[in-house]
Parts: structure tokens; C-alpha cells; sequence
């Protein structure tokens, strides 16, 4: 079942500014935010250093200047989450897709190569690799997509059948190419598989319930017809 969403409706799903959770994603690591902060550090040096030397007479240019790079660690992760946001919402129309799990699998991703030595002074290049679960999403009108996601322990319970829903995401008004999809939920385990989180949760949920009563209400008005 593919519904087309309203753009208002749209851009409620797809937040503009970044949310909790993305805000979170793009905070990274221990190791970000220090790298994050040097830059910071380095941001508030230079201003002051120019200021000093050619003796700027611009105070309140140089004290935003200032702020602005002071915290930098603090707002980069909001813009980062708000352009890669801007990326989706670029697309003319949206899409409420509902389907079922049509197959599952797990692959080995490799992210990254560490040179190390060993005891005997020899190079040794340690492969990074990560457990990506892959999904295999369609419905009854032959549309499917493939997904992967970083493997977690809760995407046990995922089984063919399953029911899925996402938006997807396209510059055709009827929506018969789709080009970009975001993750994806399972309202039966009130689950969500996602590498990056595209979406506002509670908004889509909303559409979602309001989707799912909509359909349990119609087949009780065909019986009441055919009484009547």
C-alpha cells in the first residue's frame, strides 16, 4: 500500500532542524567530540590572534566570530543532521508506504583498516568490519526495496510477513519512481531498523494509526450495506 502525503504532512514527517535522535547520531563517539573541540579551540585562538595583530576594531563582529567557534562542538552535529534533512526534503512529494518483509539476511560490512606492528616488528592491517542486517521490503503490486542497517540485537524478532512501513520519497506526483526511502518501522514490535534516523517518530506514527483505523473501518461499512 503506497499513500501519497500531503506536503504539509511531508514536512512534518521529514523534520527541517535536526531532532533528538539525529542530534544524537551525529554527535558521534568520545573520539568526535574531541576532535570537535580542538577545532573550537583552534576556531577562538585564531579570531583572537587576528584581532590582536591587525588590531580589529570590530568588537561585535569578532565576539560572534568568537562564539560561533567556541561552540562549535555544540552546534555542528545540528547542522550536519539539518543539511542531510534538507537532502530528503528537497524531493517534491512524499509517499506513506506499508509492506510486508519479503526476505532478511546479514552481511559483513567492512568500515575501515588499521596498520598496526605485531611482536615481531611485522606490519599487520586489521580489517574494521560491522554486522549489517539487509531487508527485503515490498507489497502485493511487485514494488520492493532492499534496506540495510547496522545490526542490532533487537532485529531478532524481524520474520517474513512482518508488516513495514516507511516514506518514501520521489519527484513524481505518483510517486512511480521512487527515489529515496527512510527507515523503517514495525508496528506489530514497535521496532525501528535505521542507520540514520530520517524521520519524527510520534508525527509518523500518528499517520500511521490514523492509516491503520481507516482501514479496519471500511470492511465494517460494506457488511452494513449488504444488511442494509
Amino acid at each position: 500500500m503506497l499513500v501519497p502525503l500531503t506536503r504539509q504532512k511531508f514536512e512534518q514527517v521529514v523534520p527541517l532542524i535536526a531532532t533528538g535522535l539525529q542530534y544524537k547520531y551525529y554527535w558521534g563517539k568520545f573520539s568526535n567530540f574531541l576532535q570537535r573541540l580542538l577545532i573550537s579551540v583552534v576556531a577562538v585562538v585564531v579570531i583572537l590572534l587576528v584581532k590582536v595583530i591587525f588590531k580589529l576594531e570590530f568588537a561585535s563582529i569578532v565576539f560572534v566570530l568568537g562564539v560561533i567557534g567556541a561552540f562549535f562542538w555544540l552546534w555542528y552535529p545540528v547542522f550536519q543532521a539539518s543539511i542531510r534533512n534538507l537532502q530528503c526534503r528537497r524531493y517534491k512529494y512524499g509517499g506513506f508506504f506499508r509492506g510486508r518483509v519479503l526476505d532478511w539476511w546479514i552481511t559483513d560490512q567492512l568500515i575501515g583498516k588499521t596498520e598496526t606492528v605485531n611482536n615481531k616488528g611485522e606490519l599487520v592491517i586489521v580489517e574494521n568490519r560491522e554486522k549489517q542486517i539487509n531487508l527485503e521490503v515490498g507489497d502485493d503490486t511487485g514494488f520492493s526495496i532492499e534496506f540495510v542497517a547496522p545490526l542490532r540485537s533487537a532485529h531478532k524478532v524481524i520474520t517474513r510477513g512482518q508488516i513495514a512501513e516507511m516514506v518514501v520519497m520521489s519527484n513524481r506526483p505518483d510517486l512511480s519512481s521512487i527515489d529515496e526511502f527512510s527507515d523503517i518501522y514495525f508496528p506489530n514490535r514497535d521496532l525501528w531498523v535505521s542507520d540514520y534516523p530520517y524521520l519524527r517518530r510520534d508525527f509518523f506514527n500518528e499517520v500511521g494509526r490514523r492509516l491503520r483505523e481507516n482501514q479496519q473501518q471500511k470492511p465494517r461499512r460494506r457488511r452494513r450495506r449488504v444488511e442494509d
